[in-house]
């Protein structure tokens, strides 16, 4: 399965604010189901399947730039092994903060984080297929 980009302020801000927030050891998940509002344009109708990610590193985690990346990296790393024996996945919208343990912990601490947090995603109710965003909503 493929992983997409979370791509946009509005759209990471909009995720940020109106997403549900699930907590784990190493990182922290705010999630929404369906697909990001700029790419049904693009796709032109076409179904699109698989999970739009988008990871941010607060200044608070680390001072140093390479740390935070190193944990953002991980943390998405971690995302991509586990999805990739997954065949086909409801879309969904996710903005990634891993937390300052993501940094020093073993690897497969991440990807049993992960794990959870997709038995979560799974159990979640899928949004309807056809189901695409109005373009005269105001």
């Amino acid at each position: 399965m493929k992983l997409l980009h979370l791509s946009g302020r509005k759209t990471c801000d909009y995720v940020l604010r109106k997403g549900t927030l699930w907590r784990g050891r190493t990182m922290n998940v705010r999630y929404l189901p369906g697909v990001p509002p700029g790419t049904w344009q693009r796709l032109k109708g076409r179904s699109p399947q698989g999970l739009y990610i988008g990871t941010f590193a607060s200044l608070s985690l680390s001072k140093r730039a390479v740390d935070r990346n190193r944990m953002r990296r991980r943390c998405r790393e971690a995302l991509r092994i586990t999805l990739q024996k997954e065949i086909a996945f409801p879309a969904f919208q996710l903005l990634v903060s891993p937390r300052s343990s993501s940094l020093s912990c073993d690897f497969r601490a991440i990807v049993t984080d992960v794990r959870s947090f997709l038995t979560l995603l799974r159990s979640c109710p899928k949004p309807p297929a056809s189901a695409a965003p109005s373009s005269n909503s105001r």
